[in-house]
């Protein structure tokens, strides 16, 4: 790590020959924070490069090109002209989709991800172009990679994995816990009826609406479960959801709100008061 940040820090007068030794580097230590200082100062070049780094015969150099790219990589340099436009992001990822390994993909979706926060439209529309034909591995990609927009209940995303409107009626919603001390359980239950004709797919996560400091509320999704319901069929759900100190919230204490969503869309919802132990 240390010898990438160096070659990061005095290499950028010789970028053919930093890179090529930070691709030599990767498969024995993380290349991906140093690239990033060429991809700022030398996109063109560097990219020229990464081009032909998609068919390397290394996949932790394969994986360079897509984690070295990703515009918000965390605790990374942020690629301001990627996350403006990342269509150049985009043409390489679209090189390394089919990756025959586990682990370039699963960066490729990583990546997918990132752009997705900038460009939630146009990752949609990519991946309704990637699911043409799409083999079980690329699917998979594609899931990971539109999980923000899913929790987000974006309806361009959800269509492209084959989730429309939800055809249902709920039956009953309801608090096994109308009152959960920090460190306890939300329990709830929900029944659905389906009115569709047909068998359809539904992605079920739920929404804690979180108080704040200002007394306003805000909305944490989690993931639940992915069914097929079929014609006329119900479902019955219940979770149990602890609510206990992390080091990235504060609770107070007041009503909050649980929400089931059901293919991006709020279905249910109901208060409950968090209590302080």
């Amino acid at each position: 790590m240390a010898m990438a940040e160096y070659i990061a820090r005095r290499g950028q007068g010789h970028v053919a020959l930093s890179l090529d030794t930070l691709k030599d580097m990767t498969s024995r230590f993380s290349s991906e924070f140093a690239v990033r200082s060429f991809l700022t100062n030398h996109p063109e070049q560097t990219l020229e490069m990464f081009s032909t780094w998609t068919t390397d015969k290394n996949e932790h150099v394969r994986r360079l090109v897509s984690e070295g790219t990703r515009p918000r990589l965390p605790w990374g340099m942020r690629l301001h002209a990627f996350v403006a436009d990342p269509s150049a992001v985009v043409t390489l990822l679209e090189t390394l989709m089919d990756d025959p390994s586990e682990y370039v993909r699963r960066s490729v979706a990583n990546n997918l991800n990132d752009i997705a926060k900038d460009h939630p439209d146009l990752v949609a529309d990519i991946a309704q172009n990637w699911m043409v034909d799409a083999s079980a591995d690329r699917q998979r990609l594609i899931r990971h990679g539109l999980r923000t927009l899913i929790k987000a209940g974006h309806e361009n995303a959800l269509q492209a994995l084959g989730f429309g409107p939800a055809q249902i009626e709920v039956k009953d919603f309801s608090l096994g816990t109308p009152q959960v001390v920090l460190g306890d359980a939300l329990s709830f239950h929900i029944e659905i009826a389906s009115t569709s004709k047909s068998h359809q797919p539904l992605v079920i996560d739920y929404a804690v609406h979180h108080m704040r400091a200002n007394g306003q509320t805000a909305p944490k999704v989690f993931k639940w479960k992915t069914v097929h319901l079929n014609a006329d069929a119900s479902l019955h759900a219940a979770k149990r959801h602890v609510i206990k100190p992390i080091t990235t919230r504060r609770y107070y204490p007041g009503l909050h709100r649980i929400e089931v969503l059901i293919n991006g869309k709020g279905v249910a919802s109901a208060d409950f008061e968090l209590l302080m132990a």
